[in-house]
């Protein structure tokens, strides 16, 4: 005969059966307004009474995603009304979500469409499969990858050419080539030197083509953010998923959405894995990253 818990856990829907499993994430809480370890609660708490929150992730890392459900279980079980935004989804495809939202479409149908990232079965299904039980609207973020990529190689003169796609990257782009953010994107790209005998000019102009299609992103999703804000009716706590490198140190997507919600508060959360929970201690570094640095173990694939 079938013990009382699993003849419960075969009834329950897969939605149900996610957040069973995800019960348990080790995890440590640095507040870097405090400068000093809090608690997972503690932060839920704060973040409860901000209208935008960023949580910035490594894709790679399974703790890293399961603690992104925690976040908006936690929100969400404290009667917080969240919007869910994922940096995953492009714009293109948000019809495909409300299908499939709606129930309209099946779940194969909605990846069919929806061009998810690849691990979306491990990574993200089970934060859309929670936001989908509980009602929670799911906003599709993102520049559709197509548009960055002409970006990327041609420039931003490609938004120029849209035409009756022009509404699906944001409407008045900022992209300074100058400051913190661009000067981070640089160094990053500094690992991908041009192929070939590329004069130092080619590579700036490259790159720089390059930081145009990431500002894109970020200056789209933060549109969206805040066009999914402005829309809501009463109180609402907007939650968006995206890499670290678009929100961290309050840049890029963060900024833009904040630009675009004066008086607001956006508040940003860093998912860092490490090796050790026991002796990691925050650099100066660091205590610009985010709000909330949410250090787990490292659990890479």
């Amino acid at each position: 005969m079938l013990s009382a818990v699993l003849a419960v856990a075969l009834l329950m829907s897969p939605a149900q059966r996610v957040v069973a499993d995800s019960s348990y994430v080790p995890q440590r809480v640095f507040d870097t307004r405090q400068k000093g370890f809090a608690d997972f609660e503690t932060m839920i708490a704060d973040l409860a009474r901000a209208d935008t929150v960023f949580v910035g992730e490594q894709h790679d890392d399974p703790n890293t995603h399961r603690l992104e459900l925690a976040i908006v279980e936690g929100l969400t079980r404290r009667g917080v009304a969240v919007v869910i935004a994922l940096e995953m989804f492009e714009r293109d495809v948000q019809s495909d979500v409300e299908r499939y939202a709606a129930g309209t479409a099946t779940e194969a149908q909605f990846l069919a469409a929806s061009r998810p990232w690849p691990r979306y079965a491990a990574d993200y299904r089970p934060l859309i499969e929670f936001a989908l039980a509980h009602h929670l609207p799911i906003v599709a973020s993102n520049v559709p990858r197509r548009i960055a990529a002409d970006v990327s190689k041609t420039g931003m003169t490609v938004l120029d050419r849209l035409g009756n796609e022009r509404g699906l990257a944001a409407r008045e782009p900022q992209c300074p080539t100058s400051g913190d953010y661009y000067d981070r994107f640089g160094e990053m790209m500094g690992d991908h030197p041009a192929a070939g005998d590329a004069v130092p000019g080619e590579v700036k102009a490259r790159n720089d083509r390059f930081y145009f299609a990431q500002c894109l992103k970020d200056e789209t999703m933060g549109e969206s953010v805040a066009e999914a804000f402005q829309r809501s009716t009463g109180r609402v706590t907007i939650v968006h998923v995206n890499g670290a490198f678009h929100s961290d140190f309050g840049e890029g997507a963060a900024e833009s959405a904040r630009r675009r919600l004066p008086g607001r508060r956006v508040a940003v959360v860093s998912v860092l894995p490490v090796p050790d929970l026991d002796t990691v201690k925050p650099d100066d570094d660091d205590l610009k990253r985010a709000d909330y640095l949410l250090f787990t173990v490292n659990g890479k694939r």
